[in-house]
């Protein structure tokens, strides 16, 4: 067999073994992505903390606001709009909410944090700033995926399958070469 034989097989496989990859990693990333699955996983977007009227008292007599949740989920990205409807000023870590106004939070890094809280009997409240999964990261996903499986898969075909055709594979094997094919 000829180089340019060999070429154009290669390059036939390969291009057969890339839609095989393609699809086969495709369905495995989609099937991990969907058994795993969970509210982050989505685009950035703004959320309202909405303070209530009365929470100041019920925070001086000890008493949790059920309305406020002690740990929040966000995606890199998101804004937390903290609005207070109370009569009190409140502070959420770095933000100063006078009563009556609002203040926003842009959650920049994927991170785990703990701010000091004047709204909650705890005196925290717990953030936690995921990386959102989005189309283009699961496409990215595809794109580093997909060429290191058909460079995997076309090295091993090669060793299952050599590149040349099986009727000169079989006399090549037997000692016969393209001047004497009788050769035994």
């Amino acid at each position: 067999m000829n180089a340019r034989t060999a070429l154009r097989l290669g390059i036939r496989r390969a291009i057969i073994l890339f839609l095989i990859s393609l699809v086969l990693v495709w369905a495995v990333s989609e099937g991990a992505y969907l058994l795993q699955k969970d509210k982050s996983d989505r685009a950035p977007r703004q959320i309202e903390l909405v303070i209530p009227e009365g929470t100041a008292a019920s925070i001086a007599a000890g008493q949790p606001v059920p309305s406020l949740p002690e740990e929040m989920v966000f995606v890199v990205g998101d804004t937390l709009v903290v609005r207070n409807d109370d009569v009190s000023d409140h502070q959420l870590g770095p933000l100063w909410v006078p009563a009556g106004t609002s203040a926003s939070l842009v959650m920049e890094q994927a991170n785990r944090y703990a701010y000091t809280c004047s709204f909650q009997a705890s005196k925290f409240l717990g953030l936690t700033v995921k990386q959102a999964t989005t189309l283009s990261t699961r496409l990215s996903a595809l794109g580093l995926a997909v060429p290191a499986t058909t460079a995997f898969l076309f090295v091993y075909s090669i060793l299952i399958w050599p590149l040349q055709p099986r009727q000169k594979a079989a006399a090549t094997a037997s000692g016969a070469t393209e001047e004497n094919p009788f050769k035994p």
